[in-house]
């Protein structure tokens, strides 16, 4: 089975609420990996609220095409939930 994101909610403060197909689900934090080409621009607050679900890729969108594998937004998940433990 490949990982995919089954739902994406736009949070306040550049965070996600994602559910994945594995059954996990919860909030991510992105400001600290708004960087580079792709990914600069989505500190402008109204680009990033174009954040969805795009059920062909399997993972989150914006309308500036930048997406994250949802390997890596997992792999956040994880990482953050461990330090707020």
């Amino acid at each position: 089975m490949f990982l995919h994101t089954t739902r994406v909610e736009v949070r306040p403060g550049y965070r996600l609420y994602l559910q994945f197909n594995n059954g996990a689900a919860g909030e991510v934090a992105l400001l600290d990996e708004l960087w580079g080409e792709m990914f600069e621009p989505l500190k402008d607050e109204t680009l990033f609220r174009t954040a969805h679900q795009d059920e062909t890729l399997g993972t989150v969108v914006w309308a500036n095409g930048a997406d994250f594998a949802p390997e890596f937004l997992l792999a956040l998940l994880q990482a953050q939930t461990s330090q707020v433990a």
